[in-house]
């Protein structure tokens, strides 16, 4: 029996996946240069998080998520997505008694049992970045600024950014009312309907067709926003601006996860049909007091790699080629020639020079064809005959040039030539 990954899952393979961590820095650069600090979170937690967290009401929770019992009986979820698990750990650690805003990010696998397809996966890669501890809409211009530029440093240019208020707990009820007078009256299934009465906003953003051709005359949010949540989104706007970063007013934008107030926004790639989402988040004023702690107002967003890697693909972004995993080769015929190689190839590497070498006793034809393969620009071969006078040959394979030089100076030597 061969096993296979499990359905909805993938596997990220040389050279992909070298392509994939480049692709994962580029989008944490601008967030580490603003000051965020690395936390790592469980990649499992108590189930009681996220349904308090995310929402009861969300697909993400009453039918999405991986959860089990342990040996002890304890309820325990495979993370849905990383806000509540940083809140969390906030929270446990006592970060938010300290300087405000505590600013983190975090890098990991995120599991919904979603149906697959491509762009949307049952485990995914995501980078998150939050703000937590300050209500101020400088914050969340901030964040959205540092998502731009991640996106635009990798060359994306088909991205697309949505934004919207959700309102706060004043003028979010009066919405809430009036969406649901309206939704009453339309022609939904069961489960949708019991969906209204807990959480209309999840209504809109249901992806069936048949709902949405409904929706069409619902009343929008931006309409209902107090006075002071109208001035705190007119502010987000305006620093967007002043940043220089494009946005479409969405007033229909409200994301799958109930913890978000006021500043809501997607990134949005025209590559990807209908999975089109690469990036999202918001302001998440009330989540703390969810999870049993004091108030602690907070913004924040994750960014799929996975689907920025595909929206590179999309714009051809992505090299053909793959550079090569090694600089040097090494390349020994004999015992002996083999021994000193292995201690070359260390000193290389020791000198911050890539290199391997062949291994399984391969004759010359074979080792060279894996030097060919590794894609290393110089090959360091290493005869008996070599051995004897002190000396190796160092080869460059891109053009067939190959030069002896003594063993004692060939670290040095093979630095110079690839620095």
């Amino acid at each position: 029996m061969t096993f296979q990954a499990p359905k909805g899952t993938f596997d990220w393979l040389p050279p992909r996946s070298e392509q994939v961590l480049a692709v994962r820095e580029a989008l944490v650069a601008p967030v580490r240069l603003a000051g965020y600090g690395y936390v790592e979170t469980p990649v499992f937690e108590d189930t009681q998080l996220f349904a308090r967290g995310v929402g009861e009401s969300t697909d993400i929770v009453s039918k999405e998520m991986y959860t089990f019992p342990d040996k002890a009986g304890r309820s325990l979820t495979l993370r849905p997505e990383g806000t509540a698990s940083v809140v969390r750990a906030v929270l446990q650690h006592n970060l938010h008694t300290g300087q405000l805003p505590v600013k983190v990010w975090y890098s990991g696998s995120q599991f919904r049992y979603e149906r697959a397809q491509k762009g949307r996966y049952r485990h995914f890669w995501q980078v998150g970045a939050e703000a937590l501890g300050s209500e101020d809409p400088a914050l969340d211009a901030e964040l959205i600024v540092l998502a731009a530029q991640g996106f635009a440093s990798l060359g994306l240019t088909d991205v697309r950014l949505l934004v919207n208020s959700l309102g706060d707990k004043t003028c979010r009820p009066v919405y809430r009312a009036a969406l649901q007078d309206f939704l009453r009256g339309l022609d939904l299934d069961d489960d949708t309907r019991a969906r209204i009465e807990i959480n209309p906003l999840r209504v809109l953003d249901d992806k069936r067709p048949e709902v949405q051709a409904q929706l069409d005359g619902a009343p929008l949010v931006v309409d209902h926003l107090c006075a002071a949540c109208k001035a705190y989104h007119e502010e987000v706007r305006s620093l967007l601006t002043a940043s220089g970063v494009a946005f479409e007013d969405d007033p229909r934008l409200v994301r799958g996860l109930d913890y978000y107030t006021r500043t809501t926004f997607e990134f949005v790639h025209g590559g990807l049909g209908s999975q089109s989402a690469i990036g999202g988040g918001g302001r998440y004023d009330g989540l703390s007091e969810m999870l049993g702690g004091p108030p602690l107002p907070s913004v924040g967003w994750a960014l799929g790699v996975d689907r920025t890697f595909l929206a590179m693909e999309a714009e051809g972004l992505l090299p053909e080629a793959a550079p090569g995993r090694v600089q040097v080769y090494g390349v020994a015929l004999g015992d002996d020639a083999r021994r000193r190689m292995f201690h070359l190839v260390a000193e290389l590497r020791r000198a911050g020079v890539s290199a391997d070498m062949a291994f399984g006793g391969k004759g010359l034809k074979g080792a060279m064809k894996g030097a060919d393969r590794s894609g290393a620009r110089f090959a360091l071969i290493l005869g008996e005959r070599d051995l004897a006078a002190e000396a190796a040959q160092v080869k460059d394979l891109t053009t067939a040039e190959q030069t002896e030089v003594p063993l004692a100076r060939v670290v040095d030597v093979l630095k110079g030539k690839v620095q």
